[in-house]
């Protein structure tokens, strides 16, 4: 289904150009321009305005969505971005887009939507259709979805460009976080068969032969041959591989011009443009289609130059270089030129940017330099205005084009000014479309993999990755790529690969936030209520209280006193590790620890009592303020509240908690815990991944003063470390188990503070590392 309706987007743009360049070539004859030039701005801004209506219906739906997967693949859950009205809205908005005319492409858009589809299809439920739901209870997990979306993404890329495994790596290069051995032969088997089901559905629907597999993807550069009559004819020699580190740096300046100029762009949209009315957005994408248009129209009226054709392009039975006549001959545009010639600009501008590309990898001197290098910067700063307007649109092929006509005008250059005839035009557009657009989206292994799996060319693999390597080295000079770039002014906490060598001089108790918001094994209902409707934490730790006075507390209250006892059940089974451990107590246990073992072990205690350990144990039995389990963490709390050792039991997660609430599990002060209802796990996600939100919760249904038992509910070994850990150990635990939350927990088992993923984003760690340089 995917397959057919990305074929639907390609017939759309292109049945769109050709009627737009009939019209012009017979108002060219005729005297009708004016009237042609309306028609053509009647068409785009129509096209886009619909397309701009369906990212008002769903914001998410807006630019390539290549940014917000990648989000969601490290481990933030983006709102929307998966949703079946997303996957809908981006569909048919970037249909429109680039039926209306605009420099955009379908390939980054279908990345999203193979990607939701992926979310979607193993959940057998969906949002928009509440009704319809199976009873299918696998995978019913975040890490599970991932794997999923991962699939989807690949999918998307493989269906694009016909390459299953440059799907494969670029789902690994650009978006998964958690990656594991198993995970590649789904992904690539999931690719695999994006692949074939678009090849099968094409070659059926064009070719009317079903099961010929000829069309492996939407985007197909054709093959790259020299002619059979051209002896001195090569696709590159060892003399071109230094032209190619040229136009690698080159292609990384202007990648980082592309992205530095988007970037300015998207910092005024957002200053100037999203706070306003949302119709302002749409006006804005109908202005850029409005100059678009004039541009298209008016640079290919008065900038192109009329070419002769030559022999092969006038007759109807040559091959090109394997490229079949009419591929190459009927994207071929006459406006304003006498017979047996045509327009070069118009023929690039007024074609499908398929068509265009096909044109400058395997037309041979039809393009004159002046042409190229005024196509090349009207395309490079028109595509830049575009990307990030209000419309779902792509980034790949419009840079793929861009580069082209740059590469192309390298090799006219390199043929008619310097005098090297051996030089093949084809794969210098080739490489400068390498080489710009990895000097945008800085991707390498991908990319390179991609774009040979397009050409079926395994020569191409050296030049293309020397090309693609210098291009990123270049460009990172000077910025970051174009998704990371808008990840950043999103906001989003994305965690790199890894750690920079001097950030080891850090701890965790450096970077953890010791501030915390927790729950107590028995809390009280008010309690719960009261945390979750003031903190936006995703989950909380379960803790008890370290007192020296708890027989006095456990008097006349039976939730001081179920709170006490849990925090003994769990000691005891510590000392009994413990004892089976080591029989002696020269393992330091904790301050409560060793309390309750003086009640239930008879031992001897050591003679010696004034090391710093016993002073640092015998400090905890200070007593604190009144405040009891009951009461919810305060901000009027002194520093003496707020930083008292806790014991650490477990974690819990926000949803649970709520869960809980909903179904009121929960029991009554005059009776036993064990009276508490008990959810199973399939109840308790049966509502995943919707769950509900605190705010829609009915108090009104709810006892304020009734107590709930959250021990049976609590992950009780969740990921921990110790202060004293590195930061590239921390960061590593983090990364690769895909966690979102990693309690501190020091020798003695109480907790000192959590680790979360703003914790461990670059931004902070290097305002960490300056605070230490500074105490330094």
């Amino acid at each position: 289904m995917s397959g057919v309706c990305r074929k639907g987007l390609g017939v759309a743009g292109e049945h769109g150009s050709l009627t737009h360049s009939l019209a012009v070539e017979e108002c060219s004859q005729k005297g009708c321009l004016a009237l042609s030039l309306l028609e053509l701005l009647g068409f785009n801004l129509t096209f886009v305005f619909l397309g701009s209506l369906l990212v008002l219906i769903e914001p998410v739906a807006a630019g390539s969505g290549i940014p917000e997967i990648k989000c969601y693949l490290n481990g933030v859950k983006v709102p929307g971005i998966v949703r079946l009205r997303t996957l809908v809205c981006k569909v048919f908005g970037v249909l429109f887009s680039v039926a209306g005319g605009l420099f955009v492409g379908k390939e980054g858009p279908m990345i999203h939507s193979g990607a939701v589809v992926g979310a979607g299809l193993p959940q057998f439920q969906s949002i928009s259709f509440r009704k319809i739901q199976f009873n299918f209870p696998y995978f019913r997990s975040d890490r599970d979805k991932r794997d999923f979306v991962s699939a989807g993404a690949a999918a998307g890329v493989a269906a694009a460009f016909g390459a299953p495994i440059g799907g494969t790596l670029f789902s690994l290069e650009e978006g998964s976080s958690f990656w594991n051995q198993g995970l590649t032969w789904k992904v690539l088997f999931c690719s695999m068969s994006a692949t074939f089901t678009l090849n099968f559905f094409r070659s059926g629907i064009q070719f009317g032969s079903w099961g010929s597999f000829q069309l492996p993807g939407l985007l197909n550069f054709g093959e790259f041959k020299c002619s059979d009559s051209d002896k001195k004819c090569h696709l590159w020699t060892a003399v071109d591989l230094g032209f190619f580190v040229l136009m690698g740096v080159t292609g990384g300046l202007l990648g980082a011009t592309f992205n530095c100029l988007n970037k300015r762009l998207a910092k005024y949209r957002m200053r100037n443009v999203h706070p306003k009315p949302k119709l302002v957005r749409v006006l804005e994408s109908l202005l850029v289609s409005l100059v678009t248009t004039v541009v298209v129209f008016v640079a290919s009226m008065v900038l192109g130059e009329c070419r002769q054709m030559s022999s092969s392009q006038i007759g109807n039975d040559s091959l090109l270089l394997q490229v079949t006549s009419e591929d190459v001959n009927s994207s071929i545009k006459t406006f304003f030129c006498p017979n047996e010639t045509y327009n070069d600009m118009a023929t690039l501008f007024f074609n499908p940017q398929e068509s265009a590309i096909l044109q400058l990898f395997h037309q041979d001197g039809t393009f004159s330099p002046i042409t190229l290098a005024l196509f090349f910067i009207l395309y490079f700063l028109l595509a830049c205005w575009t990307y990030g307007i209000s419309v779902p649109s792509g980034l790949f092929v419009p840079s793929l084009l861009c580069g082209a006509a740059f590469g192309r005008l390298v090799a006219n250059v390199l043929k008619s000014y310097i005098g090297l005839g051996h030089v093949y035009s084809g794969t210098f557009a080739l490489i400068g479309a390498a080489a710009f657009l990895g000097g945008v989206v800085r991707m390498t292994i991908s990319l390179t993999v991609i774009l040979i799996e397009s050409t079926n060319e395994i020569t191409y693999g050296l030049p293309i990755m020397i090309t693609l390597m210098v291009a990123k080295w270049t460009g990172d000079f000077f910025n970051k790529g174009i998704y990371d770039i808008h990840v950043g002014l999103r906001g989003v906490p994305l965690l790199e690969w890894e750690t920079e060598a001097e950030m080891d001089r850090l701890r965790a108790s450096d970077i953890m936030e010791p501030n915390l918001t927790y729950v107590y094994p028995h809390t009280r209902i008010q309690s719960l209520v009261s945390i979750l409707r003031t903190t936006v934490h995703h989950a909380f730790p379960v803790v008890t209280e370290n007192r020296g006075n708890e027989k006095e507390f456990m008097k006349g209250n039976q939730l001081i006193s179920n709170n006490i006892k849990f925090k003994k059940s769990s000691i005891l089974t510590r000392a009994g590790e413990q004892r089976r451990r080591s029989q002696s107590m020269k393992s330091y246990p904790s301050s409560e620890l060793r309390n309750m073992c003086d009640e239930h072990v008879t031992s001897e205690e050591p003679a010696e009592k004034e090391d710093l350990l016993q002073q640092m144990l015998e400090r905890r039995y200070t007593p604190y303020p009144n405040l009891y389990p009951d009461q919810s963490p305060s901000e009027d709390w002194t520093m003496e509240e707020r930083f008292r050792p806790l014991t650490f039991h477990g974690l819990i997660l926000r949803s649970q908690l709520v869960t809980l609430l909903v179904r009121g599990v929960c029991y009554s002060e005059s009776q036993s815990s064990a009276s508490q209802p008990r959810l199973s796990y399939a109840e308790m996600a049966e509502d995943y991944p919707r769950y509900p939100d605190i705010h829609d919760l009915d108090l009104t249904l709810l006892n304020p003063r009734m107590i709930v038992d959250v021990t049976p509910y609590m992950n009780p070994s969740p990921f921990t470390v110790s202060p004293n850990s590195s930061v590239s150990q921390v960061f590593n635990l983090f990364r690769t188990m895909g966690l979102r939350h990693l309690p501190v927990v020091n020798a003695v088992g109480e907790i000192v503070g959590i680790i979360t993923r703003h914790n461990l984003t670059y931004e902070f760690l290097q305002a960490r590392l300056r605070q230490h340089y500074q105490t330094i």
